[in-house]
């Protein structure tokens, strides 16, 4: 039940409140009669009497989170009200001349992975973007002469510090934290020193997964790429997975899904063999572990890690990934219904 009160809280923080009629919505889902919280509040009565302190005081935090969210939505829309009483609308201005906005492509397709991974148990955690070697390579068993440390890959501010390479420093501080056990997604950008072209850039965007526990095993890893990939791709969508090497993780995997856009089948984007490569995985190795004090003996985990823009690609038939971050209006033009 506290997976579901973090789920809900989760929902609850990603729910944007920009008006009134957002902010009765806000209302009836989560603080109404018939309301998300009340439906906690019914199973409470059916909770084991030795969990019943934990859970009601998680239930009552989130009862305050939400509060608070919507008393402070409530003043920020009032006060617009007030203020926009005062103003002098110019009645002739052409509506039609501003366009319309919407998301990034990057941000929709980011949106839907943290949404089915929250749905799951995993909560978001964030980072800083300049990390030292640590938090970005020695904790992650990188040894000192392994081949991401070198200048061509590496955008090094100092001796000391660089932009990260991977969103897995992230990681390295929720496990330095020591709240175990831990279910976490860490979006965000990251830098490497490539050529741009239309199949890669300097800096990009990743989502990573991390699950610590005892008695976290390789079929946990596979059960949740298998849901991901069928909750994002489609029901009929199948995996398959490769033999590779992270040094963070051991042993580690490629994941494909079978192409969706042939279908299996084989076409030029898959090269014929009707399989996509998404994303790199594994169970998180005992070195990282320790290196974070996590006694390895008693707990595991799984990792994964994948690239937004190669899944908005796929989404959305884009083959320049470079027209994601060019700003030409005519492109972006097309996502408006996004």
């Amino acid at each position: 039940m506290i997976n579901e009160i973090e789920n809900l809280l989760l929902l609850a923080e990603n729910f944007t409140i920009q008006n009134k009629t957002d902010l009765e919505q806000f209302r009836l889902v989560f603080l109404s009669k018939n309301g998300k919280t009340n439906e906690l509040m019914d199973r409470f009565k059916l909770v084991a009497k030795e969990d019943k302190r934990e859970i009601g005081q998680r239930i009552n935090e989130l009862k305050q989170a939400l509060s608070n969210k919507f008393e402070q939505a409530h003043n920020q829309i009032s006060q617009r009200t007030e203020d926009s009483e005062n103003f002098d609308y110019d009645v002739f201005l052409d509506i039609n001349s501003q366009g319309k906005g919407s998301k990034h492509p990057i941000k929709v397709v980011a949106e839907e992975i943290e949404y089915i991974f929250a749905k799951c148990g995993f909560r978001v955690a964030d980072g800083p973007e300049i990390e030292d070697d640590w938090h970005n390579f020695s904790a992650l068993n990188f040894p000192p002469d392994h081949p991401a440390r070198d200048m061509q890959d590496t955008f090094f501010i100092d001796s000391e510090n660089a932009l990260r390479t991977h969103t897995s420093s992230v990681q390295v501080r929720i496990m330095e934290a020591g709240s175990l056990p831990i279910r976490i997604i860490s979006p965000g950008r990251v830098y490497r020193n490539e050529a741009v072209s239309a199949r890669a850039n300097c800096f990009f965007h990743q989502i990573e997964a991390l699950y610590i526990d005892e008695n976290v095993t390789f079929k946990d890893l596979k059960h949740i790429l298998l849901h991901f990939a069928k909750e994002f791709f489609g029901v009929d969508t199948k995996i398959r997975l490769r033999a590779s090497y992270f040094p963070f993780t051991e042993p580690s995997a490629e994941m494909d899904i079978s192409c969706v856009l042939c279908q299996g089948k084989g076409c030029n984007v898959c090269k014929y063999t009707g399989w996509l490569e998404i994303l790199g995985c594994g169970m998180v190795h005992p070195n990282v572990l320790e290196s974070c004090n996590i006694d390895s003996a008693k707990y595991s985990g799984y990792a994964l890690g994948m690239g937004i823009e190669r899944l908005t690609m796929l989404r959305y038939g884009v083959k320049d990934l470079r027209l994601f971050f060019d700003n030409d209006v005519r492109f972006l033009n097309q996502f408006v219904a996004v």
